[in-house]
C-alpha cells in the first residue's frame, strides 16, 4: 500500500446495553448501567476483490461480540483494587468501601481487562476483532473500534500492524 493509497471500511450501528461499575483513585462508581454503541473502522490496501474487508463479515464480527455483552455485568476481572471471587454459581465482589456483590454466573461477563471504563471495552472489542480479521485481511493495515456509553462520550482503540 503505497503512502497515499489508503481505504477504510466502516460498519457502526451495533448496540448493546451491560451494567458496569468502574474503578477510579482506589474508590468504585455505583452499579449501574448504560446503553452502550460500538462501531469498527479497519484501514488498509485493497484485496484483489477490491475490498478492505467483507462489510457482513465484519458488521457480524461485531455483533457477535456484542452479544457477549449484552444485558450481562462486565466483571473487570483483572481489577488491582476489587477483590474477587469465582465460585461454581457465582461471582463475589467486594469494592474497596466494603460492599459485597453476589452475581449469579450467567449474568456476568468477565472480561480481561483491569478496568470496565469505555477505553478497555474499546479495547476488548479490538483485540477481539482484530484476532478474528487478521488472518482473513492481510491487507488490512489498522483496525479503530469506538465505543460509546452515552450521547457525546466515547473513548476508542487503535491495533496497527
Amino acid at each position: 500500500m503505497s503512502e497515499r493509497e489508503r481505504y477504510q471500511v466502516r460498519v457502526e450501528g451495533i448496540r448493546f446495553d451491560s451494567g458496569h461499575y468502574a474503578t477510579f483513585g482506589g474508590q468504585c462508581e455505583r452499579l449501574h448501567g448504560h446503553s452502550y454503541e460500538v462501531a469498527a473502522e479497519a484501514e488498509g490496501s485493497l484485496s484483489d476483490d477490491s475490498w478492505v474487508v467483507n462489510f457482513i463479515s465484519l458488521k457480524a464480527m461485531l455483533r457477535d461480540a456484542a452479544d457477549v455483552v449484552d444485558h450481562r455485568f462486565m466483571l473487570q476481572r483483572d481489577s488491582r483494587i476489587l477483590k474477587i471471587d469465582e465460585t461454581d454459581t457465582a461471582w463475589k465482589i467486594k469494592t474497596p468501601a466494603g460492599i459485597g456483590y453476589v452475581l449469579p454466573k450467567q449474568d456476568v461477563i468477565p472480561l480481561p481487562i483491569d478496568n470496565t471504563t469505555v477505553e478497555r471495552i474499546a479495547q476488548w472489542f479490538c483485540d477481539g476483532l482484530w484476532s478474528r480479521l487478521a488472518s482473513r485481511a492481510a491487507n488490512m493495515r489498522s483496525l479503530t473500534v469506538e465505543v460509546w456509553e452515552g450521547p457525546g462520550q466515547r473513548a476508542s482503540y487503535r491495533l496497527e500492524r
